[in-house]
């Protein structure tokens, strides 16, 4: 069959979409989920956040490798194959009794989401080999996520006020069942006819490594010490192995060259700590919505809808902006006013959240668009493949390790800054130091004069992890700008991106 002159190759894309569509809502869908969830489980602080940045985490160290294994094996099996582990994950999500069981059910959801969107730009390349059409589609393709991401607190918030928090999950069934289907009867097979040498032990090192790294910075919070030095040196030193490896092989899995040039390298670090700062705000400032504010889950979601509609409309000015002043200039000034938007937030607190939120929507969504080209156009090519690749982990990876790293720091500030409160101590003051959320569930079980300053100095407490949280941000996107500037700086010799 002519999938080119068919109707049908729409009817894939469409399928590709909706399938992208879920993993960017699966990305942000439990923020607001997180107080009841939380009311539920029990989670400490370090497991909470497991329970929200290992989906990230997973879909970026599987993201390589399922491409590899795609290339192999078949695209359209390695896709139906992710909607199959996708959909059962959720529903294991949804019906989850323990902390470890929703983790781990988590990481099955990374893993399936790493299957479909390894393979989907290269179905997606398969069947549109026209370059005008290809490019439309991709764009849409691009878009779905972005959608997913945004509307994700807003289904969230609306599914929980109405049913129960496992809800968040378990609408993500009926939808892969219909892509399942679909997908069988319309999406074409191809493999790579000269596939790259899949590297068990590379994949292994890789995923170790940022196991073992993560790991060591949240136990560095709940409980410094040895364990979390050994844990972290074990880490880096598998990363390193990983990275001398990958320089080594003649078929890399990542392809490290890359990042000699100085524009790739920058517009990588410029996503990273971009989409990372982005999600770990969106994290925060649901907990702040729900827990300090007061909201429900539906008001705390819509909430975000602000800052998801002003970065829907950087991502699509970007183009315009960098037309006019550059990437460079773009990038730096986007960048910056990011910062700008964390650093008030650090200022006036939850007060200035609405604005803070709609100019960091705006300024995150110029950064990655155009961090996203930059990247793609560094690249040969005859290496745009291993380019997107790395694109698409940088998303990802920014995303778990800013709620990784960022949340970690929230929750040792908070616990540093919580002091004594008469009538609670033992195991209840314990819990209340894990998280703002265990605090409150504390108050909860404790008489009035315990309880109300209790809470009192919980939500203090927040706010004081929060702007340090927020300051810190905020001082990474000003780092990154001033790279960003530096980096993109023109040789002579070289295609203008001023």
């Amino acid at each position: 069959m002519d999938v080119d002159r068919s109707r049908t190759r729409w009817a894939v894309l469409a399928v590709m979409c909706a399938s992208l569509l879920l993993v960017g809502i699966d990305l942000t869908v439990l923020h607001v989920a997180l107080p009841s969830m939380s009311r539920s489980l029990m989670p400490g602080a370090s497991g909470l956040l497991w329970i929200v940045d290992v989906y990230s985490l997973t879909v970026a160290a599987l993201l390589v490798t399922c491409g590899t294994l795609g290339d192999r094996l078949g695209r359209r099996r390695l896709v139906l194959a992710g909607f199959a582990v996708f959909g059962l994950a959720s529903a294991a999500a949804a019906f989850s009794a323990t902390t470890a069981q929703l983790i781990g059910a988590r990481m099955a959801l990374g893993a399936g989401a790493a299957m479909i969107m390894a393979s989907t730009v290269a179905i997606i390349r398969s069947v549109f080999p026209v370059d005008r059409e290809r490019a439309l589609a991709l764009g849409l393709w691009t878009a779905a996520h972005s959608a997913g991401a945004a509307i994700g607190p807003v289904v969230g918030g609306a599914l929980v006020e109405r049913f129960w928090w496992g809800a968040v999950f378990l609408v993500n069934v009926p939808v892969v069942v219909i892509a399942l289907v679909a997908g069988l009867r319309l999406i074409p097979e191809s493999k790579d006819p000269a596939p790259r040498r899949w590297d068990l032990a590379g994949v292994a090192l890789s995923v170790a490594g940022l196991a073992l790294t993560v790991y060591a910075l949240k136990r560095a919070a709940e409980q410094p010490g040895t364990g979390a030095l050994v844990a972290g040196a074990a880490g880096m030193a598998l990363l390193g192995l990983f990275a001398a490896r990958q320089r080594r092989a003649a078929q890399p899995l990542l392809d490290l060259a890359l990042f000699a040039d100085r524009r790739f390298t920058a517009a990588t670090v410029c996503v990273l700590s971009c989409f990372g700062c982005y999600t770990a705000l969106l994290f925060f400032a649901t907990q702040w919505l729900q827990l300090e504010a007061g909201h429900g889950p539906l008001t705390a979601g819509l909430a975000l809808a602000p800052p998801a509609v002003a970065n829907a409309v950087g991502a699509a000015t970007a183009p315009w902006l960098a037309a006019r002043m550059g990437h460079r200039r773009a990038l730096t000034w986007s960048l910056t006013l990011f910062a700008a938007a964390l650093a008030t937030l650090t200022a006036g607190g939850g007060a200035a959240l609405p604005g803070a939120l709609v100019a960091a929507g705006a300024g995150a969504g110029v950064v990655m668009t155009l961090g996203a080209d930059l990247i793609m156009s560094a690249a040969r090519p005859e290496r745009a493949g291993e380019a997107a690749a790395i694109q698409e982990t940088s998303f990802e990876l920014g995303a778990g390790l800013g709620i990784a790293v960022l949340g970690t720091a929230l929750a040792a500030a908070y616990r540093g800054a919580l002091p004594a409160v008469p009538g609670v101590d033992g195991g209840a003051a314990e819990t209340a130091g894990e998280s703002l959320a265990a605090a409150l569930q504390v108050a909860a079980t404790l008489p009035p004069a315990a309880a109300e300053p209790l809470r009192a100095a919980a939500r203090e407490a927040f706010g004081q992890g929060f702007a340090a949280v927020t300051g810190t941000a905020a001082a990474l996107l000003a780092f990154t700008a001033v790279l960003a500037t530096v980096l993109l700086r023109e040789r002579r010799t070289s295609s203008p991106v001023e």
